[in-house]
């Protein structure tokens, strides 16, 4: 009963278009390529992402900071510790399994139980970071790791080719030194990209296409947020983009010139 009534509190409440909130969760879908209105192609990464419930609200007075906690994805209620399970229970909201703090600048308008949508949050044109957690490649050597040469292929080297080398002095501290680049576990880290540029926004279907790469494997969860880079927002020149267009568009033939009158050109006295 308490799942079923948070669920019509969230739906009665949408919250599209919140402007406090430039972030979202979501989840990467794949790669592939669009074509531009000019013709030029660009390799994207699609995500899904939203709609988001708003779960936690934190302010100056209260907790010295302003921010707002994003849930996404829901899963059942014995899979959540016990604060969790509470926290969800006191609020009504459904069970969420990823969740996520963002700082505000200014949390007015914002309440807790509403949805963030894509919808009015990031159009073509705009930079965003984006997060996630990288690839789990395993245990790995030097030469995969971090880019090691290896060992010479001749004079008797035959068992040396991906072997990272010397590793410590006996002169100096006669120990290997800590952050000395090794073999080990590669992968399976928190890697943000940023400043990755918004191609295209579907938001009846909670698609949004990035230029580039996305850390992470398919259907991995990412953190979209608007960049910290400057600038956040692409200049997109009309007259340049009209004149591109013009050059690419085929000529036309000159129109023929009417045949002169007879004695149109003969002087006159």
């Amino acid at each position: 009963m308490v799942e079923e009534a948070a669920k019509q509190k969230v739906d009665a409440e949408p919250g599209k278009g919140v402007p406090a909130i430039r972030a979202i969760l979501g989840k990467k879908l794949g790669m592939t390529q669009v074509f531009d209105p000019t013709g030029i192609v660009h390799p994207v990464t699609v995500l899904e992402v939203g709609p988001c419930v708003v779960t936690k609200l934190c302010s100056v007075e209260r907790d010295g900071y302003a921010s707002v906690q994003l849930g996404y994805g829901e899963l059942p209620e014995k899979k959540l510790s016990s604060p969790l399970r509470g926290q969800f229970k006191k609020s009504g909201l459904p069970y969420l399994k990823f969740l996520k703090e963002f700082r505000l600048k200014c949390a007015e308008g914002v309440q807790l139980g509403q949805k963030v949508f894509l919808e009015g949050m990031f159009q073509p044109g705009d930079y965003v970071d984006v997060a996630g957690r990288s690839k789990g490649k395993g245990f790995a050597g030097g030469v995969k790791r971090h880019g090691f040469a290896g060992g010479p292929k001749t004079h008797g080297q035959s068992d040396r080719h991906r072997a990272p080398g010397s590793l410590a002095s006996r002169r100096s501290l006669g120990r290997v030194l800590p952050g000395q680049r090794m073999a080990g576990h590669m992968g399976a880290e928190n890697v943000t990209v940023q400043k990755l540029e918004v191609i295209r926004v579907e938001p009846e279907k909670n698609l949004l296409y990035l230029e580039g790469a996305v850390p992470g494997t398919a259907r991995g969860v990412v953190i979209v947020r608007e960049t910290s880079k400057f600038p956040k927002r692409r200049v997109v020149h009309v007259a340049q983009a009209a004149a591109k267009a013009e050059k690419k568009a085929p000529k036309k033939a000159a129109p023929k010139k009417a045949p002169a009158e007879p004695g149109s050109g003969l002087k006159k006295d």
